[in-house]
């Protein structure tokens, strides 16, 4: 790997991980790792350019059929590509469909960057993690398999224990806090082969006492009536969160005429 290379481009595909929920904004948008990254990456190269093609809510067919000719068009340095898990928690997936798409994408996007960056997203600790772990894991192998196979680099954010601690996790258990998104950045930097600026970013926060019965019970139903009933309501339905939203930044400018 390259120490300190310098990348004169970057564009990042995906869902709500990419796209920055939940690292709200004053203004009401959402910042997110690849903003924080994009971010690192101009201050060190004069008329960086940056392109954010993620919309919330996306499964990896959408991902290849809205995203990835579009990307692979654009002849940045570095593309990043996260998808697949939404698909993973929905009820019903077809794991060798969402391989075969993932490939797809991949073989695609290789060839027209200098570097492709995949992940091994991260996932809270809890219930969801537990019963999806299967599909998740298979994800993983086939993103590492993916990576080895076309010069790729992995970013390794679900073996990470800072990520999987539920405090660095929004109250909708889906999406990181601010907190979570800065360390998703610093550990892209560093895979980029930069030296780092927190090379604790994978190292959990310090142990806190756990919230007492009453408060967690109050938490959950809060959470269920406010997040997880909506979420079921749109896979009952076949909505998504995403449906008719444009991509984050859809051109590839520069860095400074977009914040």
């Amino acid at each position: 790997m390259q120490t300190n290379p310098t990348y004169s481009s970057l564009v990042a595909l995906g869902d709500s991980f990419t796209e920055g929920m939940s690292d709200l904004m004053p203004d009401g948008t959402y910042r997110g790792w690849a903003d924080l990254l994009a971010a690192r990456m101009a201050a060190r190269t004069p008329g960086f350019r940056y392109a954010n093609l993620a919309v919330r809510g996306k499964l990896i067919q959408q991902i290849v059929d809205e995203q990835v000719d579009v990307a692979a068009a654009m002849g940045a340095d570095v593309i990043t590509l996260v998808g697949g898990l939404n698909d993973t928690l929905r009820p019903k997936c077809d794991m060798g469909r969402v391989r075969g798409l993932l490939t797809e994408a991949v073989e695609k996007l290789a060839p027209a960057c200098r570097q492709l960056v995949l992940m091994r997203s991260p996932a809270r600790q809890g219930p969801v993690q537990a019963r999806f772990r299967p599909r998740m894991e298979e994800l993983f192998t086939c993103v590492d398999e993916l990576a080895a196979r076309h010069g790729a680099l992995v970013v390794d954010l679900y073996g990470a224990p800072s990520l999987s601690d539920p405090r660095m996790w929004d109250v909708d258990r889906l999406h990181l806090t601010a907190e979570g998104h800065r360390r998703v950045a610093e550990a892209v930097w560093q895979t980029l082969g930069h030296d780092a600026e927190d090379a604790e970013w994978h190292t959990p926060m310090p142990a806190t006492l756990p919230p007492g019965w009453v408060a967690r019970r109050v938490t959950d139903a809060r959470f269920a009536r406010q997040h997880l009933l909506p979420w079921i309501g749109r896979r009952l339905t076949g909505r998504s969160s995403g449906d008719g939203r444009p991509p984050k930044r859809p051109e590839l400018a520069p860095y400074e005429d977009l914040t």
